[in-house]
């Protein structure tokens, strides 16, 4: 028995932190892209959510790790 492959040695927890991490990248990604998209749109679109330019501008203007 190879002390390396021992299940008592191996790291079950690294592939679920891997992926938290992965998925929080792709979360800032998705907030980025959205906020960029949501500050291009027009009164009219805004108008049309029931979004003021100012709800609009105080959206657009946070960091992208904020919800």
């Amino acid at each position: 028995m190879s002390i390396c492959t021992h299940e008592s040695m191996t790291n079950h927890h690294a592939p679920s932190a891997l992926s938290g991490v992965g998925d929080t990248f792709r979360l800032w990604w998705q907030r980025h892209q959205q906020r960029r998209e949501l500050a291009e749109w027009t009164e009219r679109d805004l108008h049309d959510l029931g979004l003021s330019w100012s709800e609009m501008l105080a959206e657009a203007d946070k960091p992208f790790w904020r919800a």
